[in-house]
């Protein structure tokens, strides 16, 4: 009942804030007489606040349309390469002007979280990295979105989707996973080298990741393992109401996940809003804009498949299958030991507060067959967990180490 009672506050919602985002132009407009009336500010700043409490955030656009390489300003034209029911595999191609030589560049597989944000959330990771890479994304769909009929999505189903891009992709891949699919990410790679794949990845990149949980736990660690498995079965998982093609799937809604993602610095986003209204106010359109491109992308949140998403509570945070060597995927154990031939480089912001100290590390132990001149590890200082792929940290000191790290064992 709660998704059909939030499907409701929404419905009834909607109008108000189509009203309100009228009624803060009408207060802004400089051919609308009330525009000049005394307090027309504090109205429409009013007003345009309380558009964007009740509107509706759908997932954002990449809107990457032109890169520069070597100082020549190229196109990037926003593709397809494969289609699968849960994801679709973009390419950010980029568009060199007729009579222009292009050298091929670097092959980088970007794994985006599939977490509650829509993999736009590494929009400056992509724009970073463009220039110098031929870059490819995991865009990672809405499950609400998707019909029953095209089956469950499991986190072994994860596991094998990154396998299947990287054999799509061919010889000479490199892998970056940011966040939450380092695991899935490792539990890949350990098994193409296990079975002797000849496409594994050349290098493999980890960001930020709960590789091993039991070390510096934060609040979001902790929460997994003080509650039992069948509390978040029960408490977070709901069934996708009539309206939506994935009607009938059991999901952990979106919605849910924000308020959680809110309520980790309740203060901070109530601050922000309040910078808001008085940047509405004072008339400082470039401080509001931020806010808006913020908070956009921050509250366009997807559905996760139920099974996925309870898979990853059990086997990530509450048994560390990964780091204790007990993870199975179709009989096949996930041995991080066997990877020999792929380099590795581990990734931590000084300051998270999602994956703590030395979690993303630890697949620097648990790689144990990856000899130490093919091995980097980066702690970015004054650094949390966004400023490692987005932000000026990332652009100027992280992705330069990164572009080096692949040009050199690539």
């Amino acid at each position: 009942m709660l998704y059909q009672l939030h499907e409701l506050q929404r419905s009834l919602l909607q109008p108000m804030s189509s009203v309100a985002e009228v009624g803060a132009s009408l207060y802004t407009n400089p051919f609308s007489p009330l525009a000049y009336l005394p307090f027309a500010n504090r109205i429409a700043a009013s007003y345009g606040l309380l558009h964007r409490l009740g509107k509706d955030y759908e997932k954002p656009a990449f809107g990457i349309t032109t890169t520069e390489v070597d100082g020549v300003t190229m196109g990037v034209s926003e593709q397809i390469s494969k289609k699968k029911s849960f994801c679709n595999l973009i390419h950010f191609r980029k568009v060199p002007d007729d009579g222009l030589e292009y050298t091929p560049q670097p092959k980088v597989l970007l794994v985006a979280p599939l977490s509650g944000h829509f993999a736009t959330l590494l929009r400056d990771t992509v724009k970073a990295l463009i220039p110098h890479h031929e870059v490819y994304i995991t865009d990672w769909a809405d499950a609400k979105m998707v019909p029953l009929s095209e089956g469950a999505f499991h986190l072994h189903d994860y596991v094998h989707y990154v396998i299947d891009f990287i054999h799509f992709l061919g010889e000479d891949v490199n892998v970056i996973s940011v966040c939450q699919p380092t695991v899935p990410v490792m539990a890949a790679v350990s098994l193409m080298a296990s079975n002797k794949d000849p496409l594994i990845p050349k290098t493999m990149t980890m960001m930020g990741g709960p590789i091993d949980t039991r070390k510096s736990p934060t609040s979001v660690n902790t929460l997994a393992v003080t509650k039992p498995h069948s509390w978040f079965e029960n408490n977070v998982i709901y069934t996708v109401p009539p309206n939506y093609p994935g009607f009938l799937r059991r999901v952990y809604p979106g919605f849910l996940q924000h308020a959680g993602f809110v309520a980790m610095n309740p203060d901070r986003h109530v601050s922000s809003h309040q910078d808001f209204y008085m940047h509405l106010i004072e008339g400082d359109g470039e401080s509001a804009e931020a806010h808006r491109r913020f908070y956009d992308e921050y509250n366009a949140v997807l559905d996760m498949p139920a099974e996925y998403y309870l898979e990853t509570i059990k086997t990530v945070f509450q048994e560390h299958a990964l780091p204790m060597g007990t993870w199975f995927i179709k009989g096949q154990r996930v041995a991080p030991e066997d990877i020999t031939n792929t380099a590795l480089f581990t990734i931590e912001g000084e300051l998270d507060d999602i994956s703590g100290s030395g979690q993303t590390e630890s697949a620097q132990h648990l790689c144990s067959g990856i000899p130490t001149d093919k091995k980097q590890h980066l702690t970015a200082e004054k650094c949390g967990h966004y400023g490692i792929f987005s932000g000026r940290r990332w652009r100027e000191s992280i992705c330069p180490k990164i572009e080096a790290f692949i040009r050199k064992h690539a």
